[in-house]
C-alpha cells in the first residue's frame, strides 16, 4: 500500500504541528496506510522533501501526498506541485497529489455537525465561517459558496469572515448585528491567525484537526485507488 503524506502550509503557532501529526495518524488508521508522515510548507523543518525521504528510507516506494489546504490559491494551484516535483526527485519515490481538503459537500456537513452539536451557552443565530483568505477571488468565492451550503443544512444565516481581511473585528460586527454568534474556523489545526479570536465575543469552535481524518482518508483512497487502476490498465495494454 501507499505511504500518506500530509502537507500543510505550516505555522509559527507551537501547537499547530502538534495538531497535523495527530491529523495524520487518525487519517492513517482509517486509510489503513501503515506508513505516514506530516510536511510542511514552510516554518517547520519537515518539509516534504525530508518526509519523502523518510518514506524511502523506510522501504516504500510510492506516496499519496494529501494537501491539507481548503481552497485552489496560489499554494495549491504552484507552491504543492512544486514541492512534489523537488521531493520526488531527490528521495527517488514515486508522489501522487491527492486532491485538497476542498470546500466541497464533505467539508460543508462536517461544519454542519459542528454547528448543531450540543453546546453550553445560547443558542447561535448565526454562524460565520472563519477562513484564512487569499489573494485569489476564485478561492475566497469557494468558502462563500461553502458557507451558503453549511446555511442549507443547518438552516441558520452563515457568512464568512476572512482572517486576512476583517478578522476578529469582523467576528465582532456579526455579533453587534446578529446577537449570538458561532464562529467555526476553516482551520486543520491551531494557528496565530486564529487566536486572534480568543477573546472574541462570540462562539468560537476549536479548529478542525482530527474531526478531518475521514475526509484525508477519503482524498487518499481515492488517489491511491486511482493510482492502481492506472497501473493494472498499463499491465493490460502491453
Amino acid at each position: 500500500m501507499s505511504a500518506l503524506i500530509t502537507l500543510s502550509h505550516g505555522s509559527r503557532h507551537p501547537e499547530a504541528a502538534l495538531g497535523i501529526e495527530a491529523l495524520t495518524r487518525k487519517a492513517a488508521a482509517l486509510a489503513g496506510a501503515t506508513s505516514y508522515e506530516a510536511a510542511y510548507l514552510d516554518f517547520h523543518e519537515s518539509d516534504l522533501e525530508a518526509a519523502a525521504q523518510r518514506v524511502a528510507t523506510a522501504g516504500q516506494r510510492e506516496a499519496v501526498v494529501v494537501p491539507l489546504l481548503f481552497t485552489r490559491g496560489y499554494h495549491l494551484r504552484v507552491d504543492v506541485p512544486e514541492a512534489i516535483d523537488r521531493a520526488a526527485q531527490s528521495a527517488g519515490l514515486r508522489l501522487l497529489q491527492a486532491e485538497g481538503l476542498g470546500t466541497g459537500a464533505d467539508i460543508a456537513e462536517l461544519l454542519a455537525a459542528r454547528a448543531m452539536a450540543p453546546q453550553t451557552g445560547k443558542k447561535p443565530q448565526h454562524l460565520v465561517i472563519y477562513a484564512v483568505g487569499s489573494s485569489d477571488e476564485k478561492a475566497d468565492s469557494s468558502v462563500r459558496d461553502l458557507a451558503a451550503n453549511v446555511e442549507s443544512l443547518t438552516h441558520l444565516p452563515t457568512s464568512v469572515v476572512f482572517a486576512t481581511r476583517g478578522g476578529k473585528e469582523g467576528v465582532a460586527k456579526q455579533v453587534r448585528r446578529q446577537g449570538e454568534v458561532r464562529v467555526l474556523p476553516l482551520f486543520s489545526t491551531a494557528g496565530l491567525l486564529l487566536d486572534l479570536l480568543v477573546d472574541s465575543p462570540a462562539q468560537v469552535d476549536s479548529p478542525l484537526g482530527t474531526d478531518l481524518a475521514g475526509v484525508v482518508a477519503d482524498r487518499f483512497a481515492h488517489a491511491a485507488g486511482l493510482s492502481t487502476q492506472t497501473h493494472m490498465l498499463a499491465q493490460i495494454g502491453s
